[in-house]
């Protein structure tokens, strides 16, 4: 499909990798795993995964949860034995990721062109609300939707429908931005325009078409939207 911003009246973005970079959790395996990379790697997908098994079989959890019990296999897959109190002191980094250097600014750009902006996530609210402090950006975003309100997370379309419901917006005037591929897919298949935030110059999924638009920073975003 080709991006339509005449359709756009209010825009959501996706937390974790959109607005906030997981990959810096990171360093808080470095100071206790001898190769961090493949630990943090297998960690971010198994969290995932957990996920999308999670909506088949009415396993939910908080996504808080997820990611602990995703960590803990990816330690052990990696014979990797440390205490409770280190675990979750890594655990905790997802309170205070890094925010992209583009986030704050195109946000602002968004919202001063007069479109209200909205973090929709997978994360449970106390997740959110540390990650949208820590970000500084808490002045700018109407307001967080956590999937702990349907208890079914992305790519279920329940999320994005209860997203519309939430922001008063028709969900076919919603603009979804996130660096997600099964995001993307997830908004495109509930209604919602889907943009796609790739950072890293990373290939596109082969099936079930193309991102409304494609987009390397948020200020493409509010250029496309003539703001």
């Amino acid at each position: 499909m080709t991006f339509d911003p005449d359709r756009v009246t209010t825009i959501t973005f996706d937390s974790y990798s959109t607005l906030v970079d997981v990959d810096a959790a990171e360093a808080a395996l470095a100071d206790r795993v001898d190769r961090p990379e493949p630990v943090s790697k297998l960690w971010r997908a198994r969290s995932l995964e957990y996920t999308f098994v999670a909506n088949h079989i009415d396993a939910y959890q908080p996504f808080y949860e997820m990611n602990r019990d995703a960590l803990q296999y990816a330690l052990d897959a990696h014979g990797v034995d440390l205490s409770t109190a280190e675990r979750d002191e890594i655990l905790a980094v997802y309170h205070e990721l890094d925010v992209f250097d583009d986030v704050r600014e195109g946000i602002e750009r968004l919202r001063n062109g007069g479109y209200p902006c909205y973090v929709v996530s997978n994360g449970n609210p106390e997740m959110l609300s540390s990650m949208i402090e820590h970000a500084d950006i808490g002045d700018l975003i109407e307001d967080s939707i956590s999937a702990d309100e349907v208890r079914r997370f992305k790519p279920d379309a329940e999320i994005y429908r209860h997203a519309a419901g939430q922001t008063g917006t028709p969900i076919g005037k919603i603009a979804h931005v996130t660096a997600g591929w099964f995001d993307v897919m997830g908004a495109r298949h509930a209604g919602m325009q889907g943009v796609r935030v790739d950072r890293k110059a990373t290939p596109w999924e082969p099936f079930d078409g193309e991102p409304d638009l494609t987009i390397e920073s948020f200020h493409e975003l509010a250029d496309a939207l003539g703001v």
